[in-house]
């Protein structure tokens, strides 16, 4: 033991103390603390929001470092609310470990994962110490958990003709709300995962435990010839009421879910990608974005595109609640080469009934050459023609973009005032009095300085503008020719030691 008096000279030999417990303590600065170091404490922070609204922080990784990053947690958020704080480190989303994750996955884990996200995180210092040390993380996200808590199972029964679903749902004596399942042997239910004993959570997307057993019963006989259900052992139930967590779909193993995403991988041919990307209401009152008029032969043909597939995500960023001029600019802007995740519109009613994205259990296959090509700065002595737009990638820093935006008072069109040195804006290769023509793929030629500059604060990061040098602006103008990407000479990305994204 040591024994600290006040804030006296650290190396000071401690006085001798002896404990009278007739006397009691009559010192009270008195510290005593064990010479062992406390062990490390993983957070568990339970995030939720509103539909329409984020989660209120910024996912970063740092290229070379390991770990995800939580930064500039936004105050009143939901993220803030759970405790979540700048600096923590993710270790584990929805109970899934993703310290070793690649980054994009780790990103589109907490976009699928509807209007709570539950997030294991350790702080700064602490996260840095275990790797010093060569600590094994997954071991200590699993002894967080605790010993026997195994994940709760979403299972997809087929009926069978002679066993129909192969399953007695039985209440469980003076507790309203929880049922057990008895599945019969080699019946569809113990084929799709259910065992003996399971405790039943949740049907088609409903809690049972809002259900009577007579409601429940009729639930089960109306379905069709499938039925969803979430299931769990006795002792797992018991682990999560423990530690106050509810019991989530995106904590699930999943057992032969039908409606799988596909991903795409399509290269460009010389007449494009050979499809037409729709936005088109569905009879279910959705309005989604649909691959159609797929040309035979094309790349999208080839990798596999079929007319009427829904669009869920391009190059592995979900993309369904998103502006249809935004994925027309996405798609262009991938270059050479994209990556879309796509379902039938069969499977995403069948997500949507459900109650969650078809993205929650989707594992992307997204190569790092398609998805991050290497694009680096041109050197000083290369020519480049100012005269032809130039698309430059800006990755916000904590001092911002680090160009000033200008324009000429009560008219339209705005141009980059001052560029601030070695910042984000020099490196990307904006230059001053460059004219703006598009933000994040949307033409501004024609807009006013406010509604710019809200379009560069709205998109985020990165941030794409495609800009030309004045006197090159007015050639083209003259000339007839419309700005736009088609005419880049080459685009400039910088490199960034860090990804970041809002979420």
């Amino acid at each position: 033991m040591r024994y600290t008096t006040g804030p006296g000279d650290a190396t000071e030999l401690p006085q001798k103390f002896t404990f009278n417990p007739k006397e009691g303590i009559d010192n009270p600065t008195l510290v005593i603390s064990d010479d062992t170091e406390p062990a490390l404490c993983p957070r568990l922070c339970l995030l939720k929001r509103e539909e329409g609204e984020g989660f209120g922080f910024y996912l970063r990784k740092e290229t070379g470092c390991r770990g995800h990053v939580v930064q500039q947690v936004a105050p009143w958020s939901a993220a803030e609310r759970s405790g979540l704080r700048d600096g923590d480190r993710v270790l584990e989303v929805n109970e899934n470990f993703v310290d070793n994750q690649e980054y994009e996955k780790v990103v589109l884990k907490v976009q699928a994962s509807g209007l709570q996200l539950c997030l294991l995180v350790l702080r700064a210092e602490d996260y840095e110490l275990a790797v010093s040390e060569g600590m094994d993380l997954m071991a200590l996200a699993r002894a967080h958990r605790g010993e026997g808590c195994a994940r709760p199972r979403l299972c997809h029964i087929i009926r069978e003709p002679g066993f129909g679903l192969g399953v007695s749902i039985i209440p469980i004596e003076g507790e309203r709300g929880k049922y057990y399942l008895n599945p019969v042997s080699e019946g569809p239910s113990e084929k799709a995962g259910v065992q003996p004993g399971d405790r039943l959570l949740w049907v088609n997307g409903v809690m049972v435990s809002t259900l009577t057993h007579s409601a429940l019963a009729k639930m089960v006989k109306r379905s069709s010839e499938f039925l969803t259900i979430m299931v769990i052992d006795s002792r797992s139930e018991e682990n999560y009421a423990r530690r106050w967590l509810p019991i989530l779909p995106a904590f699930a193993s999943v057992h032969n879910l039908p409606h799988r995403p596909k991903t795409l991988n399509l290269a460009q041919a010389p007449q494009g990608y050979g499809f037409l990307l729709r936005q088109e209401k569905l009879s279910s009152g959705r309005i989604a974005h649909l691959l159609r008029e797929v040309d035979p032969h094309s790349p999208a043909e080839l990798a596999g595109m079929e007319d009427g597939d829904l669009l869920l995500a391009v190059n592995g960023e979900q993309v369904e609640n998103s502006e249809h001029e935004d994925i027309v600019s996405r798609i262009r802007q991938s270059g050479q080469q994209v990556t879309l995740t796509t379902i039938s519109i069969q499977g995403r009613d069948y997500y949507t009934q459900l109650g969650f994205s078809p993205l929650l259990f989707y594992e992307p296959t997204i190569s790092k050459t398609e998805r991050f090509p290497e694009l680096t700065l041109p050197r000083k002595d290369m020519h480049v023609n100012l005269q032809c737009p130039r698309l430059c990638v800006l990755h916000k820093e904590g001092t911002g973009f680090g160009f000033n935006l200008a324009c000429v008072q009560n008219k339209t069109g705005t141009y980059i005032g001052e560029v601030a040195a070695g910042h984000a804006g020099e490196r990307a290769g904006l230059r001053e009095g460059d004219v703006v023509v598009e933000v994040n793929g949307q033409n501004v030629e024609e807009e006013h300085f406010e509604e710019v500059l809200r379009l560069i604060k709205k998109g985020g990061t990165p941030l794409r503008l495609l800009v030309v040098e004045r006197g090159g602006y007015e050639t083209l103008r003259k000339s007839g020719l419309t700005v736009n990407p088609a005419l880049i000479s080459h685009s400039i990305q910088v490199p960034d030691s860090t990804q970041d994204h809002f979420l």
